[in-house]
């Protein structure tokens, strides 16, 4: 249920992309509030840009479209906006979203991810998806779609793990140099749960330097955080069910950094992911 309130309170205070999953459990929720939205006439379907990802145990090309299809039935929805491998790796298909053996240890898939990316293709061409993407994919990997014989469709982004900590420099010239957006998961740190998350690092919004210029612009330092990464052309996802920091984290567009700030922000780079998908 706070997922269905935190949606509505998103739209209304003017958010209009909205990042999901089907391994989120909550995808129901989501189109549920798209919906109602829709109904009470405040925005329209073409509005609102939905993200939806192609999970793990899915990669198989002859499972593609069905995953989307079940995607869209829970949504609700027509079509995504945008539809993303959300790992370069497989998992074994079947029911289990984490399938592990008797040992506790994951059960990989062999897949060839030229092969999932054409079922991909596929999906945009049948109208179910009108763009497609990666995500957590690194130069090699995305080389490796690009340079596919016969490719209909680049990828249009990859979704990263990008803030402050974790400026991916690199990556993102090169997707610069191919026109391929980064979009930025975590783009505030992230929680401190020790199961998943790297907790050697620092929590980014205690960070000195961003508390100081977020008290010349009157802002937090997760909203210069954020100013930071949409600045260097990074698209932001930030996460919250409070809604004070949802409408807070919106509040990025009455301000900009100068171009002292901006270096002075780069030089945090800890090159430490917060996020490292150990699986």
């Amino acid at each position: 249920g706070s997922c269905l309130e935190s949606v509505k309170i998103a739209i209304d205070t003017g958010y209009r992309h909205i990042d999901g999953a089907f391994v989120y459990y909550n995808e129901h929720e989501v189109g549920q509030a798209i919906r109602e939205k829709i109904a009470e006439g405040r925005i329209k379907r073409e509005d609102i840009f939905y993200c939806g990802k192609l999970w793990n145990t899915c990669h198989p090309p002859e499972l593609v479209r069905p995953t989307l299809e079940k995607t869209l039935k829970i949504l609700q929805l027509d079509y995504v906006d945008l539809y993303i491998i959300e790992l370069p790796m497989a998992f074994k298909p079947g029911d289990a979203i984490y399938p592990r053996d008797e040992n506790g240890k994951f059960i990989y898939h062999e897949t060839d991810l030229c092969a999932t990316w054409e079922a991909m293709e596929a999906c945009k061409d049948a109208g179910l998806a009108k763009s497609i993407g990666v995500s957590n994919f690194n130069r090699r990997q995305l080389e490796m779609i690009l340079n596919k014989p016969g490719l209909k469709y680049k990828p249009v982004s990859n979704q990263v793990e990008c803030h402050p900590y974790f400026t991916q420099p690199k990556l993102l010239e090169f997707c610069r140099q191919h026109d391929i957006v980064i979009v930025g998961y975590s783009p505030l740190g992230t929680s401190r749960d020790e199961t998943w998350v790297n907790v050697s690092s620092p929590p980014l919004l205690k960070d000195p330097l961003l508390n100081a210029i977020g008290k010349k612009y009157n802002k937090t330092a997760a909203q210069v955080a954020l100013r930071f990464s949409i600045q260097r052309g990074v698209v932001v996802i930030p996460k919250s069910f409070n809604p004070q920091r949802i409408r807070e984290n919106f509040q990025i567009f009455d301000f900009s950094l100068t171009e002292k700030e901006m270096k002075e922000i780069e030089a945090l780079n800890k090159n430490v992911r917060y996020v490292e998908l150990l699986m």
